[in-house]
């Protein structure tokens, strides 16, 4: 079995991918293609989402991975045979890294320069591009094809933009729907923090209604209005989302096809597939 692990600023992501044949464990979920959505899922065995936390040992990270496979009934001595990883976070890396060779006694392949992924980078510097982005465009492009943009909703808001050819051209970033409005709280004291939930009117008659109102529907736009500048660029094209909030903003956009939570862990499955005779 394999272990995906990606690693973000605020979060991280573990998926367990069963062998050949087996079945994934989810459920059909919500949102919209669920079709599409059956590749990234499929042999997605559980999931588990754990707040990044750099100064965690590599002995601590093993203990937490362990707990996570025995809801399963299982153990990294005898059932997982494979680990891929991709990440911002440099210390977090280390420590997984050592983790991995330590108790699973096997090299991971992390996602990093040198490392096969078949997805040609033609950014001025692609030594800059975040492996969670490469893994997004594998994904995609393994899913859907291209051209495509792939919207990914984490610590920042990343869009990137993937060529008919299957190339990842470049990316607009802005910051996340959390730390904004984390900014918002902050600097704003007559302002608290609400929960993200569907506005009951766009024009808010209580404090919490204008902040859901502005956050939900201003954050949709802002997916909206980057998309049509992209689609001016690269033509008709796929929209797809992922990451944390995704499932929260993409039913207010109007540019959103696809949702896909799955999309980083698969890509560092096909990741891993191209590279697995070289650990």
């Amino acid at each position: 079995m394999l272990l995906a692990i990606d690693i973000g600023n605020t979060q991280t992501v573990i998926g367990l991918f069963g062998d050949e044949g087996e079945e994934s464990d989810l459920g059909d979920g919500d949102g919209p293609a669920p079709a599409a959505r059956s590749r990234c899922e499929e042999g997605l065995l559980d999931h588990w989402r754990v707040a990044t936390n750099a100064d965690r040992t590599a002995d601590e990270h093993a203990l937490m991975v362990q707990e996570f496979l025995g809801f399963h009934g299982f153990s990294f001595d005898d059932d997982v045979d494979g680990i891929a990883i991709s990440s911002v976070v440099p210390r977090a890396t280390a420590a997984f890294r050592e983790m991995t060779e330590r108790y699973f006694g096997f090299r991971p392949v992390v996602l990093e320069p040198g490392v096969k992924t078949g997805m040609p980078v033609l950014t001025d510097n692609p030594r800059e591009v975040g492996a969670d982005r490469i893994a997004n465009a594998v994904g995609a492009i393994d899913v859907y094809g291209g051209p495509a943009i792939v919207i990914d909703f984490g610590t920042a808001t990343t869009y990137d933009a993937i060529s008919a050819r299957g190339e990842l051209l470049g990316c607009a970033i802005a910051p996340g729907v959390d730390i904004s409005l984390d900014a918002l709280y902050q600097r704003a004291d007559a302002l608290r923090r609400v929960e993200l939930l569907e506005p009951r009117n766009v024009i808010g008659r209580t404090t919490v209604d204008a902040l859901q109102s502005g956050a939900v529907y201003g954050f949709a736009g802002q997916v909206d209005g980057i998309c049509a500048r992209m689609l001016d660029d690269l033509g008709p094209s796929t929209i797809l989302a992922t990451g944390g909030l995704a499932a929260t903003i993409s039913p207010y956009t109007s540019s959103i096809q696809h949702l896909e939570p799955w999309l980083t862990l698969h890509g560092l499955r096909l990741i891993f597939e191209k590279n697995i005779g070289e650990r």
